[in-house]
């Protein structure tokens, strides 16, 4: 039987910061990757943004660890030379009844610590984007997005510069808890490792349940939330990222582009079970509807389906929103549940929480 001081399941962002910084602390690491290439779940299906930290309960870890994580992503991304842009962001309000709200939201982000949002008129909101039709609007200008594919590689890079090894189609298939720590079964041998943390991702509701041992009652709740992009045929409308007032399960059908200033919009939120990522191109007639409210503008026919991604969410259709679940359910285990954005943005500040724990 192998013997191993730490094993982490799951290549994405997550789970190869967490490998980069447990190396880095003088920590033997591999990496179990069940695909055949890193971050090709919800790593590589999502918007790319660089979130300020304006929507989490006070005190949450989403909180803490998106204002912490935005900070030290732009640093790294900086220190590094990955790409990104801080093209700042526009949360607007689109009828009067959305201007509390908009109020509400810029009293959480101050109460965790976003400190350059700005207050718009409709005027003023629309100079900045012409195409742009709101009440009112905030400005955060610590929004951005950047190329998410070049981060994780970078992480895994670092990872590997100290030591921790990579292995792809690997999948965890089973385990069970012994005294010094976790035996893992992965392509028929087994390995025992005296730290294991789960973070698998969409996965990792059954890594855990696989794991002899595990209390069940450790593993919450799990539901799929999928969400499907749109991509926009022809000129790109804003500058800036624009956000209607959030939904109960996400953020609302929100414009981005990427690096190369191609325009989408999405996602919306379609509750699955299981996973699946065509997208319907019916759909775009929601989609039609909710870009209208804040861009008029928009044509018949400008929008072609894109792709989707998968929201690992610890709440159901009309549960109460759900923080991160970052926890050790017994000694020699890490496991992490629910990380949906803003993951991404606080990858690296997820790694140094992890990495606490695990000292």
């Amino acid at each position: 039987m192998d013997k191993q001081d730490v094993v982490v399941i799951g290549a994405g962002v997550v789970g190869l910061a967490i490998a980069r910084v447990l190396a880095m602390a003088g920590r033997d690491v591999l990496i179990l990757e069940a695909e055949g290439a890193i971050g090709t779940q919800t790593s590589a299906r999502n918007s790319e943004v660089i979130h300020a930290g304006l929507y989490y309960p006070k005190d949450s870890l989403k909180a803490h660890l998106c204002v912490a994580g935005n900070r030290m992503l732009y640093a790294y991304c900086q220190d590094r030379g990955i790409s990104y842009q801080r093209t700042g962001k526009l949360l607007v309000a689109v009828d009067e009844t959305e201007l509390e709200l908009l109020d509400r939201l810029s009293a959480a982000a101050l109460a965790n610590g976003v400190q350059d949002l700005s207050r718009l008129s409709a005027s003023q909101a629309e100079a900045l984007e012409p195409e742009l039709s709101c009440k009112a609007a905030l400005l955060s200008p610590s929004t951005g997005i950047l190329d998410s594919h070049g981060l994780m590689l970078s992480l895994l890079a670092d990872a590997e510069a100290k030591g921790a090894v990579l292995a792809l189609k690997s999948a965890v298939t089973g385990g069970r808890v012994c005294e010094g720590g976790i035996i893992l079964a992965v392509d028929g041998s087994e390995i025992e490792a005296a730290l294991v943390v789960n973070s698998a991702g969409l996965g990792a509701w059954a890594v855990a349940r696989s794991i002899t041992g595990v209390p069940e009652d450790s593993i919450p709740p799990c539901h799929f939330a999928k969400g499907n992009y749109f991509s926009l045929t022809g000129k790109t409308p804003f500058k800036r990222l624009v956000y209607p007032v959030p939904g109960h399960a996400g953020l609302g059908v929100h414009f981005t582009r990427d690096l190369a200033g191609r325009a989408r919009f999405g996602p919306d939120v379609e509750w699955i079970e299981s996973i699946d990522y065509k997208v319907d191109p019916k759909r775009a007639e929601v989609f039609y509807e909710a870009i209208r409210s804040y861009w008029p503008g928009l044509k018949d026919n400008a929008l072609e389906p894109g792709y989707a991604g998968i929201r690992p969410k610890l709440q159901g259709p009309g549960d109460p929103q759900q923080d991160f679940w970052i926890g050790a359910p017994l000694p020699g285990l890490i496991a992490l549940y629910g990380i949906e954005s803003p993951g991404l943005t606080s990858c690296l500040a997820i790694a140094e929480h992890v990495a606490r724990m695990a000292a």
